[in-house]
């Protein structure tokens, strides 16, 4: 079935197939700016710069690099919220040669650590106020420079001295220190021009993470292939150009915000809006006053619109598309948005889209003129997708579970420095052709739409970001005091699902407020904020399987129920 490619029937004015240029990232981006100079690239809270002024940022930065001695092979760890400086060095590492590891800004000091070790960064670029993480791990790994720069750098003055008299204050001073550089002492400085690297389409340029099987976050190696093959698929998929501008809401460290949001948008042309912090009231106000083409985000970021006043009442005729990924779309949620839209002039559906990293990020969406009821959509261009029953490689009757398989150019290089996690997921299958298996659960139809089920992998989604259990278990399990642990999600009506731990410990005298306190101040100490227990619950015993493992399924169960007999449950 998959050979036949019944989902082209479909495509509307989309290209079944793309000749994909080869070419890197940073080159995209220098065509961009060759066709439309003054066009606007990207809008920073106001601040503005063209393609053709992009390109000099990014130039002026590699610059900066190649004087420091990045070169071809490197690495440089990225840890900025979605801003000018973050997508400026982005580029740059890429026209260089080397690869850049995308972490979170909020990551804590033993996550920076590890990422900076996993990838082998000698460099880093991260905000001011997260000095003294990045110092403290510096004397620990082979991080031999760390640039700082701070939000103000690409704001205006009146933002800048609301932003210094606020947020601010509270950022500690930065002493002197000979191991760290400022980005903005350094982009006003000349240094010799830069040569663009001979860096090939299929070598590694980007690194993202995921959670693995024993709790330690797995590298993504991505290609340049891999971005501008999807770069291009996302922009026709769009029909972005230089009349569009997408929301770029969601994270870049995050496959979904830097794969569409940043890449595809300035593949297409079109104006990225960067919005470094999420709050509903805020991009509320930016879609009422900067008139945004296409809105990319999450379930969550969608019902926190629904529920906004100045959302509700601002002209959405500006609207072209709209997408949900990362995680379900309620119904309700989806209802309710096309119902604002509906009043306030616009006349777009919130379609449903799904992707993973190890794909770079949404491989799969619905249509823009059809739509199909639990329907996550179609394969984008030259991604071409088939149902295997669970545990081989043979493909799935039409309407039958099983396991969601991809090929294309999107698909990633591998794991970094793991070839026994890559081997299990990209398998060689009957036809020659190597697939990725993505631990989903979906049907498929005899029209080729999608539907998603199950994720077959444990992993839990809140706010539309990834929890691994066993990254949380492990975390719990480091306190001493801590016999058996189990983490799960738990349903939640603004985060979809919150992390629940159920804890055993060693002395149960010790159960209460204080240790329940502690517990959550130490995944704060060592896990990202998402990745923290909301709730820990202790109990004398966990239940077994029959092999004596935690039965984290059973768990499940046990916590839906009391949510039902509660009122506070209502799914299947």
């Amino acid at each position: 079935m998959y050979e036949k490619k019944p989902w082209l029937k479909y495509y509307g004015d989309v290209p079944h197939t793309i000749e994909y240029p080869r070419i890197t990232m940073y080159e995209g981006v220098v065509r961009t700016a060759e066709k439309s100079p003054n066009s606007i690239a990207y809008d920073f809270l106001g601040y503005t710069s063209t393609y053709g002024r992009f390109l000099e940022e990014i130039d002026q930065c590699a610059n900066v690099l190649a004087s420091m001695g990045l070169g071809k092979g490197d690495r440089v760890t990225i840890s900025m919220p979605t801003s000018p400086q973050g997508i400026i060095c982005f580029y740059a590492v890429n026209k260089l040669g080397a690869a850049a590891s995308m972490i979170h800004p909020l990551s804590t000091e033993s996550e920076i650590q590890f990422y900076v070790e996993v990838s082998k960064s000698r460099f880093a670029l991260t905000l001011d106020a997260f000095y003294k993480k990045f110092r403290a791990v510096m004397d620990k790994t082979n991080l031999e420079k760390v640039i700082l720069t701070k939000i103000p750098d690409y704001l205006g003055v009146v933002k800048k001295v609301g932003f210094n008299l606020t947020k601010g204050r509270m950022i500690p001073k930065v002493p002197e220190d000979q191991d760290i550089l400022w980005w903005k002492e350094l982009m006003g400085k000349k240094y010799p021009a830069a040569p663009k690297a001979d860096m090939s389409p299929e070598d590694l340029a980007v690194i993202l993470y995921s959670g693995g099987t024993t709790g330690k976050p797995k590298g993504i190696m991505l290609s340049n292939y891999n971005f501008v093959s999807h770069g291009n698929m996302v922009s026709a998929w769009g029909g972005i150009d230089e009349t569009d501008s997408i929301l770029a809401i969601l994270p870049i460290f995050h496959g979904f915000g830097l794969g569409v949001c940043i890449n595809a948008c300035f593949m297409g042309g079109g104006k990225s809006i960067l919005v470094p912090q999420f709050t509903p009231e805020d991009v509320a106000k930016l879609i009422k006053k900067k008139r945004p083409t296409f809105i990319i985000g999450v379930p969550t970021l969608y019902e926190a619109l629904n529920k906004n006043p100045v959302f509700q009442n601002t002209d959405l005729s500006c609207l072209k598309a709209a997408f949900s990924g990362a995680d379900g779309l309620p119904r309700v949620v989806k209802e309710r948005f096309e119902a604002i839209v509906r009043k306030q002039k616009g006349n777009v559906k919130l379609l449903e889209g799904y992707g993973l990293t190890e794909a770079v990020t949404a491989i799969v969406a619905t249509p823009l003129g059809e739509y199909r009821e639990n329907s996550i959509g179609i394969p984008f261009p030259d991604m071409i997708t088939k149902i295997v029953t669970l545990d081989t490689t043979d493909e799935a009757p039409v309407g039958e579970e099983g396991e969601l398989c991809v090929r294309g150019p999107a698909v990633m290089l591998g794991y970094l420095d793991n070839p026994e996690e890559t081997a299990g997921v990209m398998k060689t299958h009957g036809d020659g052709n190597v697939w990725l298996h993505t631990g989903d659960i979906c049907t498929m139809d005899e029209d080729g739409f999608i539907y998603f089920k199950l994720r077959r992998k444990r992993m839990i989604k809140s706010s539309g970001m990834n929890v691994y259990p066993a990254q949380v278990e492990n975390e719990l399990y480091k306190n001493p005091n801590v016999e058996l642990a189990c983490v799960i999600g738990v349903p939640d009506q603004d985060q979809v699902e919150r992390v629940k731990a159920f804890v055993v410990l060693k002395d149960r005298t010790k159960e209460g407020p204080d240790m329940e306190a502690a517990l959550k101040s130490q995944c704060k100490e060592n896990l990202i904020i998402w990745s923290c227990p909301r709730e820990i619950e202790f109990r004398d015993d966990l239940p077994k399987t029959l092999v004596g493992k935690v039965a984290y399924k059973e768990l499940e169960r046990q916590e839906i129920e009391r949510l039902r007999a509660e009122g506070k449950y209502t799914g299947d």
